[in-house]
């Protein structure tokens, strides 16, 4: 068995030396909901663990431009408790807490969940839906990155070895704005997405639809954003021709595969029946939300 080390770093700087003299042996540690899982079942065998929960920032959410800045090994429980992010992002909160159970809840983080990269992760496109970034540190220093420019494919990333994921940024949030986030899973809780689906809008004093995102997981190899399905919404009261309109571009952006929790006909069914609900639920927090 091979040696495995250990560092828990106090700074972003100093986690990002040891990832580059690793040379692509390490891996970062967040939450370590999926990485310890991975380690146990043999499919990783690193050389070095770098902890990012010491590094100030890392944990913790706050507000910030009207906006919310997320640490990357902040748990998903305690987004939870976070009165003014529930209040401004619900679907994100939703999201996350569809991540595991109770006691996942204490360690999974929104970081961890994206940098997995599955496509099905629960809270990935509700944070695309948001319009998140991820602010994105290596050797250069730092930069954002669109949530949806993180994963490139299954399993895959489009970050460096020597660079992680220090926070996630949710935008500011206008008036009469909503969002909200629906999956479909075989069982009741705590199974993966078949397909899941994010909305986020704003509504004008009229109530009609003003901008919206629509993002789509589980089919395809990455979460979709879909500018077409949000264009549907855009100068609508999100009526029954508008959610039509949302349903077909939703299914019409699938790419899915088949497997055995769902084949690609249903996924791409099911596809626009979440956009078209989500959407709805979006809508009414939007009224509500002045």
């Amino acid at each position: 068995m091979s040696q495995l080390d250990y560092l828990a770093p106090t700074t972003a700087d100093e986690a990002v030396e040891a990832l580059a003299k690793a040379g692509g042996a390490a891996r970062v540690l967040g939450g370590g909901t999926d990485l310890l899982v991975q380690l146990r079942a043999g499919r990783l065998a690193p050389g070095l663990i770098v902890d990012l929960k010491r590094i100030a920032g890392a944990i913790g959410v706050r507000a910030e431009d009207g906006g919310f800045v997320i640490g990357a090994a902040t748990p998903g429980a305690v987004l939870g408790e976070h009165a003014a992010l529930v209040r401004a992002w619900p679907g994100v909160i939703e999201a996350a807490n569809l991540i595991g159970s109770t006691q996942v809840q204490g360690r999974a983080s929104l970081a961890g969940n994206l940098c997995n990269a599955s496509p099905a992760a629960d809270s990935v496109p509700a944070m695309v839906a948001a319009r998140a970034v991820c602010v994105v540190v290596g050797p250069k220093g730092r930069r954002e990155v669109p949530v949806e420019a993180i994963a490139v494919g299954p399993g895959k990333t489009s970050l460096a070895r020597d660079e992680f994921v220090l926070e996630i940024r949710l935008p500011a949030r206008p008036a009469r704005s909503g969002d909200a986030y629906l999956r479909s899973i075989p069982r009741t809780e705590m199974d993966i997405a078949v397909v899941g689906a994010g909305v986020s809008l704003t509504l004008d004093a009229a109530g009609v639809c003003t901008a919206a995102s629509v993002a789509l997981g589980a089919v395809a190899p990455t979460v979709l954003l879909v500018p077409e399905a949000g264009a549907a919404l855009v100068g609508t009261k999100v009526d029954d021709a508008a959610l039509a309109a949302l349903d077909a571009a939703a299914r019409a952006a699938c790419k899915p595969i088949s497997d055995k929790r769902g084949t690609a006909d249903y996924r791409i069914k099911i596809a626009g029946v979440l956009a078209r609900r989500a959407a709805v639920i979006a809508y009414k927090r939007a009224e509500a939300r002045t």
